[in-house]
């Protein structure tokens, strides 16, 4: 009998959902998996191998008292009463977020053991009128940091074209429409699209009030080219498209610096979208200093948020003789109107993109950008 190995050219297979193997030798923070007892939210793994969770989400927003001064409370949505109308919770101030778990195809009761036959033990929902604040704002924090600058900053997004790269659930797309003309609320991948679409639909009553769209489409950092196929889903028309280059002038991205791969596909990205764009832009990066356990090290690190300071860096040396990049860290003290824990390791960042002045070089693609 001849054993044959497989060579280079044999095709790995792909791990099923029970055999997850990450790319990456990081222990992953809470971000990624603060789901306790709902293991069933994972769809899939992304390009990079990283796990996709969804989750669903709704504004509550009284607009007779404003917005600026108010006090805006986020809380879990609580299980629905056999009397109570799906959606239906406590109302706050000016803004509450309900938030829930993307329970879609869950039939019945979770067993009471896991797979391991270890006891899965189930945590009472809190009440909303539990003051120790929401459940998932580990998850959202980076965005949530993100939507209280737009509400701060109303003025700058006024009227405007905004593109949000990585928008996930869309909060911070949502948030931003209640001010801005457009919002392109960019991810990849149908099911979590399909998500944040129901997202916005939920929160529609926001921003139609203020005359704000927010159109998700499909944006994969890792492809120079939008997908323009209209047999797929959230590809961008043309129209669109000529929007998009021609009347954008903010970017925004939150919580999606975890990993050096995508944060180098983020940056390149932002680059090659400054090269196209016809109007200087500003870049609003909301990132968390997040301290993880790597192998490499057997050790605590920050080697995610390192490896973002890094490239904003290279970012501000990068010269064309076209577009120049200015970085600069936001004040993170502005007024909090949105309720979760505003750490430390919370931080924004400006990328202003400026045309320099002097000769164009010929035209071709965004100068490459080494990361």
């Amino acid at each position: 009998m001849i054993n044959v190995e497989p060579g280079p050219w044999s095709p790995a297979p792909a791990p099923t959902m029970d055999e997850i193997t990450f790319k990456s030798d990081t222990v992953l923070s809470d971000v990624h998996l603060y789901t306790p007892n709902q293991r069933h939210l994972m769809v899939r793994l992304n390009g990079m191998g990283q796990p996709v969770f969804l989750s669903q989400f709704k504004l509550l927003w009284n607009r007779d008292s404003g917005v600026k001064g108010g006090d805006v409370r986020t809380e879990e949505t609580p299980p629905t009463d056999a009397g109570s109308p799906p959606g239906s919770g406590c109302h706050h101030e000016d803004v509450s977020l309900q938030a829930k778990a993307d329970t879609s195809g869950q039939e019945g009761l979770e067993a009471q053991l896991d797979e391991d036959g270890d006891l899965d033990v189930v945590r009472r929902p809190r009440a909303a009128s539990d003051p120790s604040g929401p459940l998932r704002d580990k998850v959202w924090r980076g965005a949530l940091l993100l939507a209280d600058y737009v509400l701060f900053q109303r003025d700058l997004f006024q009227g405007r074209t905004v593109l949000e790269l990585g928008g996930g659930t869309g909060l911070a797309s949502i948030v931003a429409a209640t001010v801005a003309r457009t919002v392109y609320c960019t991810d990849v991948g149908a099911d979590l699209l399909a998500m944040c679409q129901r997202n916005v639909a939920l929160n529609s009553h926001l921003t139609a009030a203020g005359g704000g769209v927010v159109k998700v489409k499909e944006l994969d950092w890792l492809k120079d080219d939008l997908c323009t196929d209209p047999e797929v889903p959230f590809s961008w028309s043309e129209e669109d498209i000529s929007d998009l280059y021609g009347h954008t002038t903010i970017l925004l991205a939150a919580e999606v610096f975890y990993d050096d791969d995508l944060t180098d596909a983020l940056f390149k990205t932002l680059s090659r979208l400054a090269h196209k764009l016809k109007n200087a832009c500003t870049a609003i990066l909301s990132v968390e200093k997040r301290l993880n356990f790597t192998l490499r090290h057997l050790d605590v690190t920050c080697e995610a948020y390192d490896h973002f300071r890094s490239c904003l860096r290279q970012l501000e040396r990068l010269a064309d003789g076209r577009l120049r990049f200015v970085v600069e860290p936001v004040d993170a003290s502005f007024p909090q109107l949105l309720v979760y824990e505003r750490i430390q390791q919370l931080e924004l960042w400006k990328v202003f993109v400026e045309p320099v002045m002097g000769p164009v070089p010929s035209a071709g693609t965004a100068p490459r950008l080494l990361l």
